[in-house]
């Protein structure tokens, strides 16, 4: 998996300190990457509340949980070096490598502790809100099962910025659905990141006509939500989808969908005019 939309938006320093320092706590919970990479980029925030807070919300990860997310298939190769440094390594490695002290000892806790430990909250008090690292990849069943639209969007508008936004990562399906078409890009990102989104809430966003250019490019650049056939046509047809990623993933629709792209009058005429040349092309073979 690439880097998050959320995750992008720290890289590039587009995230205000209110953000950043809850991110430094701990209290977004994306996936573990996204988390992982963005408490790394937070030691080198220029605030020294937030380098700080961003150290301590690493040194309370378990050194377990680490390795075992570096032992991962998707971890990046720049965490993982970035972790050796500090004397830590995937747990396949653990057994080859030379034991070596941790460089900053603050950094990671190098006590073992047991699976449920290593995804459990800090106790006592401390600054997190939720599991500093989520070992599974599975969809969460959403915390509010039975609520209904209306009911989201009564909850979101007594929320302020920082509520959104989390509830844009933990919050429920219907919730999801609302925040996705935020005016702020970043809450709707932070929906494309959340660990709980399902394919067939990608399919559903990739239909919407009333979310953000941003919002559908991200998803036409995602290689592995871009495999569903219906993420492809859903993208293809919306007409809010940018030009260039439409006529591209034109490519890889089949006969009967080209045909109903030819006389679709939401889209635009270039990509009309591109549908029945290719319509055309495939009739003369």
């Amino acid at each position: 998996m690439g880097p998050s939309p959320l995750f992008e938006f720290f890289k590039r320093g587009e995230v205000s300190r209110e953000v950043r320092l809850l991110a430094a706590r701990g209290t977004l919970a994306p996936r573990a990457q996204e988390q992982l990479g963005i408490l790394v980029l937070l030691l080198e925030d220029p605030d020294p509340e937030i380098r700080q807070t961003a150290e301590q919300t690493l040194g309370r990860i378990p050194a377990a949980a680490i390795s075992k997310f570096l032992a991962r298939p998707d971890a990046p190769p720049s965490l993982r070096e970035f972790f050796a440094g500090r004397g830590l390594f995937s747990a396949d490695a653990q057994s080859e490598a030379v034991p070596v002290a941790p460089a900053n000892a603050s950094a990671v806790s190098s006590q073992p502790q047991d699976e449920e430990a290593a995804t459990s909250p800090p106790q006592d008090g401390e600054a997190a809100e939720a599991p500093l690292i989520d070992e599974s990849e599975e969809t969460v069943a959403d915390s509010q099962e039975n609520e209904t639209p209306e009911s989201a969007t009564q909850r979101i508008a007594k929320m302020g910025f920082s509520d959104r936004l989390k509830a844009a990562v933990k919050g429920s399906r219907e919730m999801r659905a609302i925040l996705v078409r935020d005016s702020n890009k970043m809450i709707a990102a932070a929906v494309l990141s959340s660990p709980k989104l399902t394919q067939q809430e990608v399919e559903s966003i990739a239909r919407m006509a009333n979310v953000s250019e941003d919002v559908l490019r991200t998803i036409g650049s995602n290689r592995a939500w871009t495999k569903n056939y219906s993420v492809v046509v859903g993208l293809t047809k919306n007409p809010k989808t940018p030009l260039a990623l439409s006529m591209h993933l034109m490519q890889r629709l089949s006969d009967r969908d080209i045909s109903q792209l030819c006389v679709d009058r939401n889209v635009p005429e270039p990509l009309r005019v591109a549908a029945r040349k290719r319509a055309s092309d495939s009739s003369k073979r």
